[in-house]
């Protein structure tokens, strides 16, 4: 495998997730906007930092060199994300994404860690 930079195996760890999320709320049945609401309310840089803090301890030291890399190459994001919070989100996103091409059992392990609750609270 030639060597990806974290930029890259966070746009494949962003896929990786948010297919993981997306299939994660399939049952029961919904309407399409209610599908939306509850991966979109996953899916965002705030819910993958807190995602990550909870994974954080349970990682092995490759990983956390992994998430550094992931930090370290996020520029900055959306105007309204602080730039820690989307670094931390990046960071979940490049190790989704080298766990995706190199342990996928591993990958398999840390999203089923992840407390996703049912019905996230709507946001006014």
């Amino acid at each position: 495998m030639q060597q990806l930079s974290p930029l890259a195996l966070a746009y494949l760890g962003d896929a990786v997730y948010e297919l993981y999320i997306r299939s994660r709320y399939l049952l029961p049945p919904k309407r399409s906007q209610d599908y939306h609401n509850l991966v979109v309310a996953q899916v965002r840089a705030e819910t993958q930092a807190e995602h990550l803090r909870s994974l954080t301890p349970h990682l092995t030291p490759a990983e956390l060199e992994i998430l550094r890399r992931g930090r370290n190459a996020a520029a900055s994001g959306p105007k309204r994300v602080e730039r820690e919070i989307y670094q931390q989100a990046t960071s979940l996103e490049t190790l989704m994404g080298y766990l995706y091409i190199t342990d996928p059992q591993r990958l398999n392990q840390l999203l089923a860690q992840l407390e996703l609750d049912r019905q996230p609270e709507q946001k006014a």
